[in-house]
């Protein structure tokens, strides 16, 4: 009988461990398509293939209506800058204005687009776009949503400035002026600035114009001439 057991024993002891199941691999952060608002807050979705407009919009429409207002538009704005003000002294101030554009969006940081050409005359023409590639993440041709926002030019941004010029960027995107944008209106938007930006890093129509303070990419002819 003792013999048996320890046949048994030894042969239990033989076979392999089971196998744990493998942890379920964590989802990736950041997975989906990055964006940043009209007033310069980063987004970026929350699952693969997400669009961060998704989740801006879906944040910024507060009665979740499906149409983004002014009022609601300027009442996100005021919502970020009380997350840039650090200090909560009602100003973003210059060193918060380096600390956002180094820390919460470094992304902004890119390079312009240089084009030259000779004119008739014997003129030479060069042109610097720095706004197309800043607005390949969004919506507009703003390089610095956020230092824009200094009307006054005394180096800090105001709430009430932050709030006057997200509601005039409300303005230039409503391009048909019924009070009201939609996720497929922004969305079209964004599908026309990004290709845009991709277009002109490669052919750039020399003496082109590009006004900071200009509508949404695609209200107007783009086709180079």
């Amino acid at each position: 009988m003792f013999v048996s057991v320890m046949i048994v024993a030894a042969a239990a002891a033989a076979q392999p461990a089971p196998t744990a199941a493998p942890a379920a691999a964590p989802a990736p952060l950041g997975a989906g398509r990055a964006f940043i608002s009209p007033m310069g807050e980063p987004f970026v979705g929350r699952t693969q293939g997400e669009d961060g407009l998704v989740v801006w919009f879906a944040q910024a429409d507060a009665n979740h209506d499906g149409v983004l207002t002014a009022d609601e538009m300027a009442a996100d704005a005021d919502r970020f800058f009380k997350t840039l003000d650090l200090n909560h002294d009602g100003e973003i101030d210059p060193d918060e204005i380096t600390n956002y554009e180094a820390y919460v969006v470094p992304e902004l940081r890119v390079d312009p687009i240089f084009s030259a050409a000779d004119l008739p005359g014997g003129q030479h023409f060069e042109h610097v776009d720095d706004e197309t590639n800043a607005g390949r993440l969004g919506l507009l041709k703003i390089p610095e949503p956020v230092a824009s926002a200094d009307t006054n030019f005394d180096r800090g941004v105001s709430m009430a400035e932050f709030e006057a010029a997200a509601k005039q960027r409300f303005q230039q995107l409503d391009s048909d002026n019924n009070g009201g944008l939609t996720l497929r209106d922004v969305q079209a938007i964004r599908i026309a600035a990004a290709t845009n930006a991709r277009r002109k890093q490669h052919e750039v129509k020399a003496g082109a114009s590009d006004d900071s303070h200009s509508a949404e990419y695609g209200t107007q002819d783009q086709t180079p001439q």
